[in-house]
C-alpha cells in the first residue's frame, strides 16, 4: 500500500511537469512618467488571458501551461504604479501572476517575438487614470516660453535608447541609454541656461519610447529643433570620435551610415513596441513639400554642430551623414541625430563616462545650435531682435551698470540677454550684448 502511495504522488509530480510546457524565467519593471511596463520573459510563445479587479486595485494575468523558474522580484525605485507582485499555480499548469497597483491604470498587453539579446516576452503596459498625456506635459515648455513678441526657440532633446533597450554595450560594460540620458540631461541645462533657447526632454528616465512616438513628442511640443542624442558600437573597437546625421530621402551616405540606420532603427523590436503591420513607420514613410524644407534646415543645424565638436574631441566624420533614420521622420520638424563617440572604443567610452566630457559636449552642441538659430531664427523669436550681437568679456572693476552704460543698452536688457537672475559677474566670463535696445 505505501508502495503503491509513492507511485502514485511520483506519477502527479511527473503529470504535472509534462503539463508545464514553459517557463517564465523572469519579471523586469519600468516607470516612466506616462505609463508602467512589466515584462515576463519567457521561453517560448504562450496563451495568456488578461483581466483587472477593482477594490483594491489589481491586474490579474493568467498564463496557460507555464512554470515560474523563479521567485518573482523588483525594484521599487522603478515600480511606478505597481505596489507589489503575487504568484500562484491554478488548475495544477497554469501560473497566475497578480500586479497590486497604488491607483487605478488601464492595462495593454501584447506578445513580442525574441530580439536582440531578449527571448519571446509578455509586455503589460499600464497608464495611470489620472496621468498626464505626454502631449499635455511636452506643451508645457512652450506656454513657460515668452510671449512678449521675442519667443524662445524650442529644443526637442532625445536620449536614445532606454528601458528594455540599452542601445549599445561598452567594453567596460558600460550601457548606451544611460550615457545618453546623462548627456541629454546636461544638455538641456545648458540650452536652458542660454538666452532665447528652451530645451524640452523627450525621455526623462529609463523607459523606451517608440521611435515614432519621439518625434511626435517633438512636433506636440512645436519644437524647432529635434536632437537624437547616442553612442553607438562599431565591429573594430579602434573606430572612435562623434558623428552627425540628418535624414536622406534616398539611399545613406556611406555604408557605415546605412548599417548605423539599419542597427538604430531595430530599436523598437528591442524596446518592445506592438507595431501594426498595417501602417508600419519601419517600412514606409511620407515625405512632402514641408518635410523638404524640414532637410534643408536640418543640414544647416547638423553642419554647425559638427563643426563644434570638432574643438571637443575628434570627430569620426568631416561632413554631415546622411542615412534613412525612423526617428528623424517627422514631416515638420528639423531633426538631427548625434553620435557623440563610439562607445565600442575603450576611449571614448571612458571619456564619456566622464562628467566633465559630457559637460564640454552638451556646451559644444549649445553653441552649435545658438550659432545655427543666430542665422535662421524667424521673425518674433528673442534671436531675431537680437541679431548678430556683440560679446564683452567681463574685466576686474566690470558692473553690469558699467557694462550697460559702456554699450548703451539698459542693466534689464543685459540681463535677460544673458539670463542673469542678478547683478554678479564674473571676470573672464563673455557676455553677450543685445543690439536693437
Amino acid at each position: 500500500m505505501r508502495l503503491t502511495r509513492i507511485g502514485a504522488i511520483i506519477l502527479l509530480l511527473l503529470l504535472q511537469a509534462d503539463a508545464w510546457s514553459g517557463q517564465v524565467q523572469n519579471l523586469r519593471v519600468w516607470a516612466g512618467p506616462d505609463s508602467t511596463r512589466a515584462v515576463l520573459d519567457l521561453d517560448g510563445r504562450v496563451d495568456y488571458r488578461l483581466f483587472t479587479l477593482d477594490n483594491p486595485s489589481r491586474v490579474v494575468v493568467d498564463i496557460s501551461n507555464v512554470d515560474p523558474a523563479t521567485a518573482f522580484s523588483f525594484n521599487p525605485e522603478h515600480s511606478g504604479v505597481i505596489s507589489g507582485v503575487r504568484h500562484g499555480v491554478r488548475n495544477g499548469s497554469d501560473l497566475r501572476v497578480v500586479f497590486d497597483l497604488d491607483a487605478k491604470a488601464r492595462p495593454q498587453s501584447f506578445l513580442l517575438e525574441p530580439a536582440g539579446d531578449h527571448g519571446h516576452r509578455l509586455v503589460i503596459d499600464l497608464y495611470p487614470e489620472n496621468a498626464a498625456s505626454p502631449g499635455e506635459r511636452v506643451k508645457q515648455v512652450v506656454r513657460s516660453a515668452a510671449s512678449n513678441g521675442e519667443r524662445d526657440m524650442i529644443v526637442a532633446i532625445d536620449a536614445g535608447h532606454g528601458g528594455e533597450d540599452p542601445g549599445a554595450v561598452g567594453p567596460g560594460g558600460t550601457f548606451e541609454k544611460e550615457i545618453t540620458l546623462a548627456l541629454a540631461r546636461e544638455l538641456t541645462e545648458r540650452i536652458n541656461n542660454a538666452p532665447g533657447m528652451r530645451a524640452v526632454m523627450i525621455r526623462t528616465g529609463d523607459y523606451y519610447i517608440p521611435l515614432a512616438e519621439r518625434y511626435n513628442r517633438a512636433r506636440q511640443a512645436r519644437a524647432d529643433l529635434f536632437l537624437s542624442i547616442h553612442a553607438d558600437a562599431f565591429r573594430d573597437f579602434r573606430v572612435r570620435g562623434s558623428s552627425v546625421y540628418v535624414l536622406s530621402r534616398s539611399g545613406a551616405s556611406s555604408e557605415a551610415a546605412r548599417l548605423l540606420a539599419k542597427s538604430e532603427n531595430k530599436a523598437d523590436l528591442v524596446g518592445g513596441v506592438k507595431l501594426d503591420r498595417g501602417d508600419d513607420v519601419l517600412s514606409s514613410v511620407l515625405l512632402d513639400l514641408s518635410q523638404s524644407a524640414a532637410l534643408e534646415y536640418s543640414n544647416s543645424a547638423a553642419e554647425s554642430i559638427l563643426d563644434q565638436l570638432g574643438s571637443v574631441g575628434r570627430r569620426h566624420r568631416n561632413r554631415v551623414e546622411r542615412a534613412n533614420f525612423v526617428v528623424l521622420r517627422s514631416p515638420d520638424v528639423p531633426s538631427v541625430l548625434i553620435e557623440v563617440g563610439f562607445i565600442s572604443n575603450p576611449q571614448d567610452e571612458q571619456k564619456l563616462n566622464t562628467a566633465g566630457h559630457r559637460r564640454q559636449v552638451a556646451l559644444a552642441i549649445t553653441d552649435g545650435v545658438e550659432r545655427h538659430f543666430r542665422q535662421t531664427a524667424p521673425q518674433g523669436t528673442w534671436f531675431a531682435n537680437n541679431r548678430n550681437p556683440s560679446r564683452h568679456v567681463v574685466q576686474r572693476g566690470d558692473s553690469l551698470g558699467k557694462i550697460a552704460q559702456k554699450y548703451q543698452v539698459s542693466v534689464s536688457r543685459l540681463r535677460q540677454a544673458n539670463n542673469l537672475n542678478g547683478d554678479v559677474i564674473h571676470p573672464g566670463a563673455e557676455l553677450v550684448i543685445p543690439t536693437g535696445s
